[in-house]
């Protein structure tokens, strides 16, 4: 084994069908993982070639493999084998009870891909018996029956997370009501209570950016108690993102233009949210520079 393949990861995730592996498949994607989906077992050792010779650009390969590749599945049992003697390679099993199985099935109203003539019932109980072999092989077996596709995804998270991932990546986001507001806002904050720099000749033609604006914005009565108490109430609201594991959000801060109070407020907020746990910020100004 190369030392490069030893400083990558690769994860099989197979299991049964309707257990969960396209919203598996979404968290680690969320997570930088490289995902394939529907993969043939005899395409894993050139999958494995792959993340070989791209080194770093591929650190995390995530295969999903699963019956509906037909009689390709059959070699399953001998690819994951060579795959432990020449990787660094995990198996995720997603398993769950018959009924729950029945039920997405019956929501989704699609037949299992190896029902064929038969019952649900039918081909649940073929691809249990085929799985049987590599389920007990795997080195993580999740039952789905009480998950909802969020909580399957936090619990994906919480499993393959690097100890430093953010729980949500916020965004903090300025911008101009005159310029309409951003579409993808989850929450709009209003800075237009502050008297407006624009008004000011020598603070016109700053921005919020410079010290000049910034001090008269941030100097104002009421904005340190209005960061304050909205860093406050983003706390629990944050909190609740990740344990919906809701990965990104998007808070707005508007004022006229876009220019001045809005701009030094959203790169105060994104200073203070910074020290909230779990959570990446970045601060954009969508309306700088317009006139």
């Amino acid at each position: 084994m190369s030392a490069e393949s030893e400083r990558q990861e690769m994860l099989i995730v197979t299991g049964m069908s309707g257990a969960g592996r396209s919203t598996v498949g979404n968290a680690l994607e969320d997570l930088g993982w490289y995902v394939v989906d529907n993969l043939p077992p005899q395409m894993l050792r050139p999958l494995v070639d792959l993340a070989g010779h791209a080194g770093t650009a591929l650190p995390k390969v995530a295969a999903i493999v699963d019956v509906r590749g037909g009689k390709l599945f059959a070699d399953v049992r001998e690819a994951v084998q060579w795959l432990r003697d020449n990787a660094r390679v995990r198996v995720l099993f997603l398993d769950a009870t018959d009924s729950a199985l029945v039920r997405r099935f019956e929501q989704v109203r699609r037949p299992h891909p190896l029902q064929g003539d038969g019952t649900l019932l039918d081909g649940i109980g073929a691809e249990r018996e085929r799985m049987q072999e590599l389920r007990a092989g795997s080195d993580i077996v999740i039952d789905t029956s009480e998950l909802n596709i969020h909580q399957l995804a936090t619990t994906i998270l919480e499993k393959f997370a690097e100890e430093d991932t953010p729980g949500v990546q916020v965004t903090i986001l300025s911008f101009g009501f005159k310029y309409g507001l951003p579409a993808d806002a989850d929450m709009v904050a209003d800075m237009r209570f502050l008297p407006n720099p624009f008004w000011l000749p020598e603070l016109k033609a700053h921005t919020g950016l410079d010290n000049e604006v910034s001090d008269y914005v941030l100097g104002q009565d009421g904005v340190e108690e209005f960061l304050n108490n909205y860093t406050a109430a983003l706390a629990p609201v944050l909190s609740g993102y990740q344990r919906e594991n809701k990965r990104h959000a998007t808070i707005a801060i508007g004022c006229t233009g876009g220019k001045h109070r809005s701009v030094a407020v959203a790169e105060k907020l994104g200073a203070l949210v910074r020290s909230l746990p779990g959570v990446a910020v970045s601060v954009k100004h969508r309306d700088l520079g317009r006139e």
